[in-house]
C-alpha cells in the first residue's frame, strides 16, 4: 500500500467489515476505472452495494481523518500518474436500481445515462433521449448538471437523495440545487448522490427511439467516440464555442506524448496511445495558452482533476 501504516491498515480493517473483504482492493490502477484509461494507484478502493453502505464507509474515512473520493464511471476524471492518496468510493458496481411510479423515474447514483435513458424509451417516457450518448452515471451528471444537444438533467430532475455532510440523508427538490451551466449545490456543497428522481412525459417509444437514434448518429459522426477521452475536455466560454476556438488558433492535432487534440473534435483531448496525465495536462494547457494569445480567451477545463 503505498501510504502504508497502521492508520491506513486500520481503515482498511474497518471498511472490509462494512463492505465485505471482496469490496476493498488495495493500490488498485485508477486507468481500469476512467474513460481515460489514464491513472495511478489509489490506496483503497472501496466498493459500497447498498446506501447504508455507503453512509457506513463515508463516516468510516471521516473519522479516520483519511480523503476520500466518491467515483461514478470515472467519465469526466483525470487522476494523476501518482495515483490518490486515500480512499475511492466506488458507486457504479453497487448502487444500480431504477424504480418508476407512473411519470417519475428513480435511478440509484450508479446507474449510467445510457441504461436510464433506454429504459425510459422502453417504458414510453420521454425526458432523458439527451442523455443517451453521455457516458457517465446518474450521480456524476447529477453533481455537473451534465447536458447534450440542447438538454440538461435541470429540465428533468424532480429530486435527489443524497447524504449529506454530516451524514444524514436527504431529499432535495430540484428546485433547490442551484442547477447551473456543469455545477450544482451537489458539487459546491460536497453532498454525495444515492439517488435521482426525473419527472418524465409519456410518448411513443417508436418517436423517443428515432429521436435517440439520431442523436446517437450525430454523436458518432463529430465525435472521436473511438478514442480513450473524458468527453469535451472545457467548459463553453461565454460567447464562444471551445471546438471552434481551438480550431481557430491552429491546435487540431497538437500533441504532447500519447495526448493530442482530436483531429475529428477539437473540442477533446484524447489518449491516442498510453498517455499519461502529465500528457494531457501539457496538452491542456497549451492549448489555454495558445487560445489566451491568440483570442483573449480564457478556457477552463470540464474535466475533474484528481490526485
Amino acid at each position: 500500500m503505498s501510504e502504508s501504516g497502521d492508520h491506513l491498515q486500520g481503515l482498511a480493517w474497518r471498511l472490509r467489515s462494512i463492505v465485505g473483504e471482496e469490496n476493498v482492493l488495495e493500490d488498485e490502477p485508477m486507468s481500469r476505472h476512467t474513460s481515460f484509461q489514464i491513472g495511478g494507484p489509489t490506496d483503497l478502493y472501496v466498493i459500497p452495494e447498498d446506501v447504508e453502505e455507503l453512509r457506513d464507509v463515508l463516516a468510516a474515512c471521516r473519522e479516520a481523518g483519511v480523503p476520500h473520493f466518491v467515483l461514478g464511471r470515472g467519465s469526466d476524471l483525470l487522476v494523476s500518474d501518482e495515483g490518490y492518496r486515500g480512499v475511492i468510493v466506488a458507486m457504479a458496481e453497487g448502487l444500480v436500481n431504477v424504480s418508476v411510479d407512473g411519470t417519475q423515474m428513480t435511478c440509484q447514483a450508479g446507474v449510467t445515462l445510457k441504461e436510464a435513458a433506454e429504459m425510459a424509451c422502453e417504458l414510453g417516457l420521454s425526458g432523458l433521449e439527451f442523455a443517451c450518448g453521455i457516458p457517465g452515471s446518474i450521480g456524476g451528471a447529477c453533481f455537473m448538471n451534465a447536458g447534450a444537444y440542447g438538454g440538461s438533467m435541470s429540465d428533468v430532475l424532480a429530486s435527489v437523495r443524497v447524504v449529506m455532510p454530516d451524514g444524514s440523508l436527504a431529499t432535495i427538490p430540484a428546485g433547490e440545487l442551484a442547477l447551473g451551466y456543469r455545477t450544482s449545490r451537489i458539487r459546491t456543497d460536497d453532498l454525495v448522490v444515492v439517488s435521482a428522481t426525473f419527472d418524465l412525459e409519456p410518448q411513443d417509444p417508436a418517436r423517443i427511439r428515432a429521436t435517440m437514434d439520431d442523436l446517437t448518429h450525430r454523436r458518432e459522426e463529430k465525435q472521436p467516440l473511438e478514442l480513450p477521452s473524458a468527453g469535451s475536455t472545457f467548459k463553453r466560454p461565454e460567447g464562444h464555442f471551445a471546438g471552434k476556438l481551438i480550431m481557430d488558433a491552429g491546435l487540431q492535432g497538437w500533441r504532447s506524448g500519447g495526448a493530442e487534440v482530436s483531429t475529428k473534435h477539437a473540442g477533446f483531448v484524447v489518449n491516442v496511445g498510453d498517455a499519461t496525465a502529465a500528457d494531457v495536462h501539457a496538452v491542456i494547457e497549451h492549448v489555454q495558452d495558445e487560445v489566451m494569445r491568440q483570442f483573449g480567451v480564457r478556457l477552463e477545463p470540464e474535466v475533474l482533476f484528481l490526485g
